[in-house]
């Protein structure tokens, strides 16, 4: 599969669960997982079977690190229904919905998909990304009703 691929497929209630977690995060930044299937390569297909709300154990307005007992909660959640944990959101509370230096160090999965929300403006701003050994390649998202 392609490094610009998948689309990301998230329902309208996933969609309104994640942005809703983020604003709940203020003023630090919100994080979260992605949960779906995978295909033969291991890489995700886009379609979000389920999202998980994380505490953000840096308690940080400008970094996040998933707290390793919701990980490990969103993990054994997954595996139980056949899933796979496929990626990470977070928010940038006074920032674009870009990936940062600090986002493309720290990315954890080349196969991940990476999900920011912007709350700098009025309206939140959500951009799904890959990124692999330093580049960096935006997805498309579609909303399912």
């Amino acid at each position: 599969m392609s490094f610009t691929k998948p689309t990301l497929r998230l329902t309208a209630a996933q969609f309104r669960r994640v942005v809703a977690h983020c604003y709940d995060g203020l003023p630090d930044e919100a994080c979260g997982l992605l949960a779906g299937p995978v295909d033969h390569e291991g890489e995700p297909t886009g379609v979000v079977n389920d999202v998980y709300p994380c505490a953000n154990a840096d308690a940080s307005a400008v970094t996040f690190t998933v707290d390793s007992r919701d990980l490990i909660a969103a993990m054994r959640d997954a595996e139980s229904r056949g899933l796979e944990l496929i990626g990470v959101w977070h928010s940038h509370t006074h920032t674009d919905a870009s990936p940062s230096a600090t986002d493309v160090r720290q990315a954890p999965d080349p196969k991940w998909i990476y999900l920011l929300v912007s709350l700098r403006d009025g309206a939140p701003v959500m951009r799904c990304f890959r990124i692999r050994d330093g580049q960096i390649a935006e997805n498309p998202i579609e909303l399912d009703r």
